[in-house]
């Protein structure tokens, strides 16, 4: 998976993540205020309570009854009693009952209770478990209670409602009132009706059923056509309960509000450290290579710190794994590339002081027979004029071969060398280099063997250069070998596709860092007492000169066992 598809990834599973936190938080909300709500309505009125509630808080075992003390609360303070029976009627418990409790309900109770009859209570039920148990709540009608204790003593002829002490006790402690009605509206009686009409019409006696906050009763007498109405406010707990719930939801709200913040918080503080400390980190190490820095940011101890203790990729740097795989191979590079530099720089410093060295040598010689041959104290012969004459010619020479090399070199470096390619015959061709190193003189001391292909083949080669790789090879086989050296030249083919030259010599051979640095610019072997001789760029001119020509070259050294160089050309 590269790093794009990993990002999308990422960044969809943690899109999901904070759907379904959202999506949790807010089913637990909403389940939280339909609870609070169903609370509230039933702390409100306990009538309207679910069966589940009622059924938390009502235990049975052994044919009883036992209620909560929350819900004899609820009970006592909305003034109803509690009444638990079974599917035969008995009683199984009761509590805070206004008269005496019975053992038992008869059947036509219980379809007075069910169906709404009873007019001194209104009752409620619910039915508890799978073996069927039934719990009542019971709340005395106090407006029927009083309005018929009121009617009682009302004097219907002299249109006075003759209320007795207690009534107006009750009246007064409920802060309700009461009026009387004449068949026209009028008001002719009244008690506590500060704040009542004198007179009712149709429309206002409606408006008074559905004025909210008071229980309106009425009684209603056939001889006279007058009524009795009973107002009793409604208790204003209700109100209280309200406020409660609404600074109960408010604390919610709070609540909920800190934990989406913090959730906010730590999925920033998250997002940081996933995301954000990576990538800072990744910027160093960019800005450090930008610097010339070629490592990888380090920790307190040094370690590098994407890296755990075993060496493995820290879990929140995978997501970056190719890109940090980049890096690294970038880092390791720009190191190599500047141990090189130093190297080189080294070498070529070594070079050059060689070199000034090398032309310095037969500029003086040169200069000195120059001189010599100018002089006017001495009068040479014309042989010691021919020696000088041979000497400085051949100082120059070798002046003019290093300066070619320099040349070549950089000429190989920007491709700028003409390659001339012809078909040529490389059995000929090699035989005629190893018999002009035979027949030459100098190299008596050396002995040169020459094995062709056993058959005629060809190549497309430029004489000129390829001659120069020849003799590159061949000089260094003579140069760093000593007297007796046998070096030898074989001609083969691998199948129709290459050819193979191989160059060996039974010589001292090189050792591993000589062998390594062999094709480099500016280094010049010392295996023998010719140190400071040569350019220093023979061999990497020979490489460069074969890849020109398509062919590679391979070298195999080991320390007196001699040397073995193998140049292979494609057939062409």
């Amino acid at each position: 998976m590269n790093i794009h598809r990993r990002f999308i990834f990422q960044f969809f599973v943690q899109l999901i993540t904070v759907f379904v936190l959202f999506f949790i938080i807010l089913i637990s909300f909403w389940a939280f205020l339909g609870f609070s709500m169903m609370d509230f309505e039933s702390k409100q009125d306990l009538s309207k309570a679910e069966d589940y509630f009622v059924s938390d808080h009502v235990s049975f075992k052994d044919g009883k009854a036992f209620f909560k003390e929350e819900l004899k609360s609820l009970a006592k303070e909305q003034n109803g009693w509690l009444l638990a029976i079974n599917e035969t009627g008995d009683v199984l418990g009761t509590f805070n009952m206004p008269d005496k409790a019975p053992k038992k309900l008869k059947k036509s109770e219980i379809a007075a209770i069910t169906y709404g009859e009873s007019s001194e209570a209104h009752y409620t039920y619910w039915k508890i478990g799978t073996k069927p148990h039934f719990v009542l709540f019971g709340k005395a009608k106090a407006e029927t209670k009083l309005l018929n204790q009121i009617s009682r003593r009302v004097d219907w002829k002299q249109q006075k409602l003759n209320l007795s002490e207690n009534a107006e006790d009750e009246i007064s402690r409920r802060n309700a009132w009461v009026q009387l009605i004449a068949p026209e509206g009028n008001v002719v009686d009244e008690y506590g009706a500060k704040n009542q009409p004198n007179k009712y019409s149709v429309r206002k006696l409606f408006a008074e059923q559905d004025t909210e906050g008071s229980t309106p009763a009425v009684y209603f007498d056939q001889n006279t056509e007058s009524a009795i109405l009973l107002g009793i406010p409604a208790d204003n707990k209700a109100s209280t309960l309200e406020k409660s719930l609404f600074e109960s939801l408010n604390r919610s709200l709070i609540i909920i509000f800190v934990m989406a913040f913090l959730l906010l918080l730590g999925g920033t503080l998250w997002y940081a450290r996933k995301f954000g400390v990576p990538l800072l980190t990744l910027m160093k190490w960019i800005q450090n290579l930008g610097s010339g820095l070629y490592q990888e940011p380090a920790d307190v101890h040094g370690n590098p710190v994407t890296l755990s203790r075993k060496g493995k990729l820290k879990r929140k740097f995978r997501i970056y794994k190719e890109l940090i795989t980049t890096l690294t191979q970038l880092t390791e590079t720009l190191q190599q590339n500047e141990k090189q530099q130093r190297m080189m720089a080294n070498t070529r410093e070594e070079w050059i002081s060689g070199l000034s060295h090398d032309l310095k040598t037969p500029l003086s010689s040169i200069s000195g027979y120059a001189q010599m041959l100018a002089s006017n104290d001495y009068a040479w012969s014309e042989k010691e004029t021919k020696e000088f004459a041979l000497i400085m010619a051949e100082k120059s020479d070798y002046m003019m071969d290093l300066l070619e090399d320099l040349t070549l070199t950089y000429r190989l470096k920007n491709n700028a060398l003409p390659i001339a390619k012809m078909r040529t015959d490389l059995n000929e061709f090699i035989r005629r280099i190893i018999i002009h190193y035979i027949n030459d003189p100098v190299y008596q001391d050396r002995t040169f063997h020459f094995t062709p292909h056993p058959e005629s083949i060809t190549a497309s080669i430029d004489p000129k250069w390829f001659q120069r790789i020849l003799d590159n090879i061949i000089a260094n086989a003579i140069k760093y070998n000593p007297p007796g050296t046998a070096i030898s030249v074989s001609l083969s083919s691998i199948e129709e596709h290459l050819i193979v030259i191989n160059i060996k010599d039974d010589g001292i051979g090189m050792d591993s860092v000589t062998l390594g640095k062999l094709f480099s610019r500016y280094y010049r072997g010392t295996h023998t007492g010719e140190t400071g001789s040569g350019s220093g760029l023979g061999m990497a001119i020979t490489k460069q000169l074969v890849h020109l020509h398509g062919g590679t070259i391979n070298v195999q050294s080991e320390p007196q066992n001699g040397t073995l160089i193998r140049i292979m050309l494609p057939v062409n």
